[in-house]
């Protein structure tokens, strides 16, 4: 499910930073550097805690975010990013059926894509790099 690079919005790679909010080391790790070979700043924490304060500390313009953290809650760090950084956009991920009803847009106002964990990553690169673009 690749983005055609010619409908993608005008924000370089270079310029947008992303947090990833995932337990799984592993996953958030290959994310990480697929999301980095594509020139974008890329931050991965595990808990809660320390993507709030992440996002009280560092502008992000998209949070991949897992639905089922260790040590807190998504929707927590949701709710809290849109306070904080209203601009930054969310990407849920999740590898439960958990909202496949898509009822997590309206849990979260920041909410701009549900994916399962499995997600090729340069297909999720491909969302972030549309997304960073559109909170423009």
């Amino acid at each position: 499910m690749s983005v055609p690079s010619h409908i993608l919005p005008q924000k370089h790679c270079a310029q947008v930073k992303v947090l990833i909010v995932e337990s799984r080391s592993e996953l958030g790790v290959l994310w990480q550097r697929h999301l980095e070979r594509q020139g974008m700043q890329v931050s991965c924490v595990a808990t809660q805690n320390a993507a709030t304060d992440h996002i009280a500390e560092q502008a992000v313009d998209i949070i991949i975010l897992d639905l089922v953290i260790e040590g807190g809650s998504a929707l927590s760090v949701s709710d809290f990013a849109h306070l904080h950084q209203p601009d930054a956009q969310v990407l849920f991920v999740t590898n439960t059926s958990f909202f496949s009803d898509g009822s997590i847009f309206g849990l979260s106002a920041n909410a701009r894509a549900f994916l399962p964990s499995g997600t090729p990553p340069e297909d999720l690169a491909a969302m972030v790099e549309y997304y960073a673009g559109a909170g423009q």
